[in-house]
């Protein structure tokens, strides 16, 4: 029996439990997954926003963010939208952090806990990070899905979609997996998106005994290298939008061979992440950690 086989004895199991229909589960799960990854772009957009203006507050925010919610066919009042900047942890004056809206009883959206603290992978294929953002075309947009390399910064996987469905991330995850080599002990961290607690996902993840770690009080920067990666895949390698998506396709294949075989990185000893993703052992740095440093010069005063 296969996995799409073995999820739909589930769902219907779950239906039967729960009494409700599958037609009404696949329409509720549409609509969580909708809600999910539209939530997630407004996060992305606030946290672009802040890198000019670190101080803008959430009314503000709102105001200036109008557009981009209407291009987006988001819908959202302020209240709703001051709520995601407190789940976030992205408002300016310290709040108590409110408990991240969860379903532990449902599988889809059961969360896992972040196994990436404190761990420094010390050879490729042992953390991956996911993550998903947008690209501008003339009539919408489109959604990009990443899977990359935390030791070598190798994009290992990706897929542009044009709708925010979960599929998009699931072809993005399959591309990278045919790269994998057996008995690979690896672990695979994202945010706290619904795309990446469905069952279709977290499914491929069990059935090829890849661990799965996730961030921890909906806060971004916990997935600070998949952040780092959209943000230099779009600032230097992509054009501002494309008239289709086809265009768009081809655009993002040649930024992603660009960048695996040619960018090269101060975090990775000034090497392009392809020779990277061969080498094991810790990669030299060519940058300073400004906050490692303010904290030695306090301490010397």
């Amino acid at each position: 029996m296969n996995i799409e086989q073995r999820t739909g004895r589930k769902i219907t199991t779950l239906c039967s439990l729960l009494g409700y229909s599958r037609q009404a589960f696949y329409q509720w799960k549409e609509a969580a997954e909708q809600s999910a990854l539209k939530e997630e772009l407004i996060v992305q957009e606030v946290l672009r926003i802040r890198e000019r203006q670190k101080r803008l507050g959430g009314k503000k925010l709102y105001v200036l963010l109008g557009n981009f919610l209407q291009e987006h066919n988001i819908s959202i009042g302020r209240d709703a939208f001051l709520n995601v900047l407190s789940e976030y942890d992205l408002n300016i004056r310290k709040r108590k952090r409110k408990i991240p809206r969860t379903t532990f009883s449902d599988p889809l959206f059961r969360k896992y806990a972040n196994l990436t603290i404190g761990l420094h992978p010390t050879g490729a294929n042992q953390l991956w990070v996911s993550d998903i953002t947008y690209i501008s075309l003339s009539d919408g947009f489109a959604y990009l899905s990443l899977v990359t390399d935390a030791y070598s910064r190798m994009i290992v996987g990706y897929y542009l979609s044009k709708d925010l469905s979960a599929a998009g991330c699931v072809k993005a995850l399959k591309m990278a997996m045919k790269q994998l080599s057996q008995g690979s002990s690896l672990i695979h961290h994202s945010d706290r998106g619904s795309q990446y607690c469905s069952m279709e996902y977290t499914e491929i993840l069990y059935n090829s005994d890849i661990s799965i770690s996730m961030t921890q009080n909906s806060d971004p920067r916990e997935n600070a290298i998949a952040e780092r990666i959209n943000g230099i895949i779009k600032q230097e390698l992509l054009d501002t939008g494309y008239d289709s998506l086809a265009l768009a396709v081809t655009g993002i294949k040649n930024a992603v061979d660009i960048y695996n075989n040619e960018r090269p990185h101060s975090s990775l000893n000034m090497l392009p992440p392809v020779k990277a993703h061969a080498m094991t052992g810790e990669l030299k740095k060519h940058w300073k950690n400004y906050y490692a440093t303010k904290r030695k010069e306090v301490s010397m005063t």
